[in-house]
């Protein structure tokens, strides 16, 4: 039986960072590129998401 060790790195704090403020981006813009589009399509597909999510929207 062969076994497989998986090794733990730590993340830097410059990973970290960039991690997290790329997250913030992407997070920024679903929220508002995506829910304050005037496209009907792009508006009415992430309004849908948002209450499948059972987030309030109105």
């Amino acid at each position: 039986m062969a076994t497989s060790t998986i090794s733990s790195t730590p993340l830097s704090l410059s990973d970290r960072l960039t991690a997290g403020v790329m997250a913030l981006f992407i997070g920024a813009f679903l929220v508002f590129g995506a829910g304050l589009a005037n496209s009907a399509v792009l508006h009415d597909t992430a309004h849908d998401t948002r209450h499948s999510y059972g987030f309030p929207c109105h």
